[in-house]
């Protein structure tokens, strides 16, 4: 656990944000891998079919995520005040809920996944493959759930680092296993969705066991867990604008993967590879914000407003910077990263085109990232989703059909970098507002015997 409430501001979001990027890098890198597998020895359509199974799964587990989000500030934030009672219900709740719902949302993925990729009009050759792909995955649900429940709740502890070694492990059980059911095998695509269930689950169990044995006070016993209300509605209440925020969004990219459909799956299978590229692309961006987040949590808890602002300035800055970096990286060598993935000609020419237009905004991104990172922290979930779902609905989806109706496939390309920038305008104005600073969930006045009324 690491107290962020103390030290050089830089210096704490900086060592808090590498391991996580360590760790993203290293689940990134076995989607890739996914990804390289499957174009190279199962083809453009099986590369589409995972690509456009990404946004269904977004769909059904984003609510869970916010809730997540959520759950992870309260626990920061009762962390940064020392309340250590509160720390652990949290967890409790967060792990109770999860569980559930993740098995609601396998039941229900597996009945809906074809008409959801009816609806958004894949191919009838990518169909099949897209619900083998999909069934199999969701399976796993309640693994990914609960690894990444585990991985945020030891990140609102301050520990950014033990997740990343549970999930370096199982990134190398997933590539061994993609290759053995793949290659070896002979599976196809329902081997590279057993290869990741697999390796999920390998990943919380192990996380779990790291967690009993060396932070006994969270104590994970699911028959000794104890739901608390009072929590799991701060926790809903922070969540429920994040989960609306993912959810709305996940919608949107079926909406976007519809636009794609339309020219075909050659362009289906160059916009899932180049997502995979943006992924990685955008990766330091992302965990910089969710440094940024928690440390901001704990500040906010602590009382020491005073410290995010310069928390900010020293996020922005080295978020720019690096961003800049790698979208020179994808600009120079867009061609040779778009091999990797496929031997198709076509399908590399359109990515290539994609990456020319949107890498050269990854700094607009990253930028955004750092801001609402900070109204994340602060608690102000509601602004930031306000701000996403304005992006995404009232500017890209619009602008990415229109101009793809003029200009082809080049125009959805487009669609995303006029979104960064209108999100990152609004998200600064708000920011200098300083509303954002009256959302903290943390309340001294609140004792035991209130808290532990709650519980049942």
């Amino acid at each position: 656990m690491k107290d962020l409430t103390v030290g050089r501001e830089g210096k704490l979001i900086l060592n808090f944000a590498l391991p996580m990027l360590l760790g993203n890098v290293f689940q990134q890198l076995y989607n890739v891998v996914d990804s390289i597998i499957i174009g190279k020895f199962l083809g453009k359509e099986a590369l589409a079919a995972v690509g456009a199974s990404f946004p269904l799964i977004f769909v059904l587990i984003s609510f869970i995520i916010g809730f997540a989000i959520g759950a992870t500030i309260v626990i920061a934030q009762y962390f940064g005040a020392k309340d250590m009672l509160r720390v652990k219900r949290a967890v409790d709740t967060l792990y109770i809920f999860m569980f559930f719902t993740s098995l609601l949302l396998t039941f229900l993925g597996i009945y809906i996944s074809k008409y959801i990729f009816q609806l958004i009009a894949l191919p009838d050759d990518v169909i099949p493959l897209a619900v083998d792909y999909f069934t199999i995955y969701s399976l796993g649900f309640v693994f990914f759930f609960g690894f990444q429940g585990t991985s945020a709740i030891l990140r609102g502890l301050g520990d950014s680092r033990t997740p990343v070694y549970f999930l370096v492990g199982s990134t190398l059980i997933n590539i061994a296993l993609d290759l053995t059911f793949v290659i070896g095998l002979g599976w196809g695509i329902k081997g590279v969705a057993a290869a990741t269930v697999i390796a999920q689950a390998a990943a919380f169990f192990a996380i779990v066991f790291y967690i009993n044995k060396y932070h006994k006070f969270l104590d994970f016993s699911p028959l000794k867990m104890r739901f608390n209300r009072e929590i799991f509605i701060k926790s809903i209440r922070i969540g429920l604008p994040s989960g609306m925020q993912q959810t709305v969004v996940s919608v949107g990219f079926l909406f976007l993967y519809r636009i794609v459909s339309m020219f075909g799956t050659t362009t289906i299978a160059a916009y899932s590879i180049a997502m995979r590229i943006d992924s990685f692309a955008l990766m330091p961006s992302m965990n910089f914000s969710a440094a940024i987040s928690s440390f901001v949590g704990q500040n906010i808890g602590a009382g020491k407003i005073d410290r995010i602002r310069s928390g900010l300035k020293a996020t922005m800055q080295m978020s720019v910077m690096v961003s800049a970096g790698i979208s020179i990286i994808a600009i120079l060598f867009a061609r040779p990263i778009m091999s990797v993935f496929t031997n198709d000609k076509e399908v590399i020419n359109i990515g290539i085109q994609y990456l020319y237009i949107v890498s050269s905004f990854y700094i607009v991104m990253a930028a955004m990232f750092s801001l609402m990172g900070l109204l994340r922290g602060a608690g102000d979930t509601l602004t930031s989703m306000f701000i996403t779902i304005f992006t995404l609905w009232i500017v890209r989806i619009p602008a990415s059909y229109f101009l793809s109706v003029k200009f082809g496939n080049i125009g959805i390309w487009w669609g995303i970098p006029i979104a960064w920038c209108l999100g990152l305008t609004l998200a600064f104005l708000y920011y200098k507002t300083g509303r954002w600073k009256k959302k903290a969930v943390v309340r001294r006045d609140l004792d035991n015997e209130d808290y532990k009324s709650n519980e049942y």
